[in-house]
C-alpha cells in the first residue's frame, strides 16, 4: 500500500481500526497519533454508517457515538487530511455513503485526503466493477473479504482483482471480541494462496490470538473491537495498546 515502510525488512502488520468522531474528530486525531505510537502499521478508519451490518456491538456503539456528535463523510475527509503520517490509511464504510457521494468524488476524496484503500464489506465482488474502475484510476486499493464460507470461484476473482491486501474474515458472524481463534480460520489462512498479504480480522482481542493467527501463515492482523473499548471505557490509551507492539 502506499505509504507503507521501505526498510525491507520482514515483518507482519498490525492494523488498527476506530470509527472516526468517536467521540469527537479532534479526539479521532489523538488516538490515531496513539496508535501510531503503539505499533500499528496501517490505521483502517471507519467513517460511520447509521445501519452497519458487518459490525457487532462495540463498533456498532462507537459508530452511534460518532454519528451522534456530528461526523459526515465532509468532516470525514477533512479529519482525514489533517493527519499527516508515514503510514497508510484505509477507510472502512458501506456501500450506501459512497453511492450517494458518488464513486468517481469518493475515490478522488480519498486520494486527496492520504487514504490509500477502501473497505466495503456490504458491496459483493461481482457488484464492485465501478468502484474498482474509479479505484484503479486513483491509486487507491480496493481491498476485499474472504470469509471460511466464500466459494473458490469467488475467491478467484478476489485474488485476481483485489490489491493492498486481502482481508480474512475470522469467523462468521459480525466484529467482535473472541476468546478463541477457530480452526476455519487457520483453515482459511491457508486455502487462500496469493502473493498479496493476506491479513485476518474479526474478533482478534489480544497478543495471544495475534501470534497464533501469524503462525498459521497470516502477513498481518486486523484489531478493531479491542481498540474500541479502550475508547469506550475512557482508559488511558497509549498504555493499553502497548501489548500489541511487535506483532
Amino acid at each position: 500500500m502506499r505509504n507503507s515502510s521501505s526498510s525491507g525488512k520482514k515483518r507482519r502488520a498490525l492494523i488498527a481500526y476506530i470509527c472516526a468522531g468517536d467521540p469527537t474528530p479532534e479526539a479521532t486525531k489523538e488516538y490515531v497519533t496513539a496508535l501510531v505510537r503503539g505499533g500499528a502499521d496501517i490505521i483502517e478508519l471507519g467513517l460511520p454508517f447509521s445501519d452497519p451490518v458487518a459490525d457487532g456491538p462495540t463498533i456498532q456503539e462507537s459508530i452511534q457515538r460518532s454519528l451522534e456528535g456530528g461526523m459526515t463523510p465532509d468532516i470525514y475527509f477533512r479529519t482525514i487530511a489533517s493527519l499527516k503520517l508515514h503510514i497508510p490509511l484505509v477507510v472502512m464504510t458501506y456501500y450506501n455513503l459512497i453511492f450517494k457521494r458518488g464513486l468517481e468524488k469518493f475515490a478522488k476524496d480519498c486520494e486527496a485526503s492520504g487514504i490509500s484503500g477502501i473497505i466495503v464489506p456490504d458491496l459483493p465482488p461481482e457488484e464492485s466493477d465501478g468502484l474498482l474502475k474509479v479505484c484503479k484510476e486513483n491509486g487507491i486499493d480496493l481491498i476485499y473479504l474472504v470469509a471460511p464460507t466464500t466459494t473458490e470461484d469467488r475467491i478467484n476473482w478476489i485474488l485476481s482483482q483485489g490489491t493492498g491486501f486481502i482481508y480474512l474474515v475470522a469467523r462468521l458472524g459480525v466484529t467482535g471480541v473472541r476468546s478463541d481463534v477457530a480452526d476455519s480460520t487457520r483453515q482459511l489462512i491457508r486455502k487462500v494462496k496469493t502473493t498479496t498479504p493476506k491479513a485476518v480480522g474479526f474478533g482478534i482481542s489480544n497478543g495471544k490470538q495475534a501470534a497464533q493467527i501469524i503462525r498459521a501463515g497470516a502477513d498481518g492482523i486486523i484489531v478493531g473491537s479491542a481498540f474500541v473499548d479502550i475508547i469506550a471505557k475512557k482508559e488511558e490509551f497509549q498504555r493499553n495498546l502497548k501489548r500489541w507492539q511487535g506483532n
